[in-house]
């Protein structure tokens, strides 16, 4: 289970306070918990005045000592308006050999034409899920089931022009395919917690679990999937869990819900709402 950064600013707006210097930073996170190291990969994505980002990803935990060095020079060079961090704990529903796992080909973000994705959780049949990314199959890389979900909503999405409704599509999708293989325990995913934008003024973020998975990887009070986020006139900034303990205004994502940030004239806009039609699949209660 993964951990997950993004940040939107009205301006350039370095990410290296959240990235390595607070004390719930990303790379605080990588190691917090000895049961549940994020050692599997680490990338960042940003836009710095360009229509594609700059990804640079690791194969291994970011506190790793063949690795902490890139990660807190990619962390300085880090800013927005867009950035997107992402530390793997990777899942494996193929059951795949863990050298088969763990490749740049599989640490997130991922990208293409201009967007950039992150994914927490996982979904369990990858491999019955790929043909309906139709001529998009051909475009994955590796074997990690964050990717064909990102290639799902990057489908739906180009397709229906709304991120949002593109979503919503996306869950409709994981969810015939799990009731096409007979509705098995553990339900269509555990978590589909997603950062997702098209390009530098925008950023999005998506809050969806299914079952009980515990507290937060710091702070055991929160339930581990529910995002938290900080946003003003001048900035978003939303993880899976709050990137320091000194403020107080942090304010919970919650299941089911979404986040939209969008930057225009020098200014911040954030909505939150829930997401459209998932209480029809009896997913996305509040927590």
């Amino acid at each position: 289970m993964c951990r997950l950064l993004g940040l939107l600013g009205s301006v350039a707006t370095p990410a290296e306070p959240w990235l390595m210097a607070t004390d719930r930073s990303l790379l605080a996170q990588s190691n917090a918990d000895p049961e549940y190291l994020q050692d599997d990969g680490w990338g960042i994505g940003w836009y710095s005045g360009r229509r594609r980002p700059r990804v640079e990803k690791g194969v291994r935990g970011a506190f790793q000592p063949e690795e902490r060095p890139r990660y807190v020079d990619t962390a300085r060079r880090a800013s927005g308006p867009v950035v997107v961090g992402h530390l793997r704990h990777a899942s494996n529903p193929m059951s795949l050999p863990r050298e088969r796992l763990i490749g740049l080909e599989n640490s997130q973000p991922f990208q293409d034409e201009g967007m950039l994705f992150a994914h927490n959780g996982s979904i369990p049949f990858p491999r019955e899920t790929r043909p309906l990314l139709g001529p998009y199959e051909s475009r994955l890389k590796g074997v990690n089931d964050s990717e064909v979900l990102f290639w799902l909503l990057a489908q739906h999405t180009l397709r229906l022009g709304d991120p949002l409704l593109a979503y919503t599509a996306t869950v409709a999708d994981l969810v015939r395919v799990w009731e096409e293989k007979g509705r098995p325990s553990g339900g269509a995913f555990t978590g589909l917690n997603v950062l997702f934008t098209r390009g530098p003024n925008e950023l999005w973020a998506f809050c969806l679990w299914n079952g009980e998975h515990g507290g937060g990887l710091i702070d055991h009070q929160r339930p581990y999937y529910q995002l938290a986020y900080l946003a003003d006139a001048k900035i978003a900034l939303i993880g899976s869990e709050p990137f320091d303990s000194h403020r107080s205004d942090w304010r919970a994502l919650p299941n089911g819900s979404y986040l939209s940030a969008q930057a225009a004239h020098g200014l911040v806009a954030v909505k939150t709402g829930p997401i459209p039609d998932i209480g029809r699949f009896g997913f996305g209660a509040p927590g």
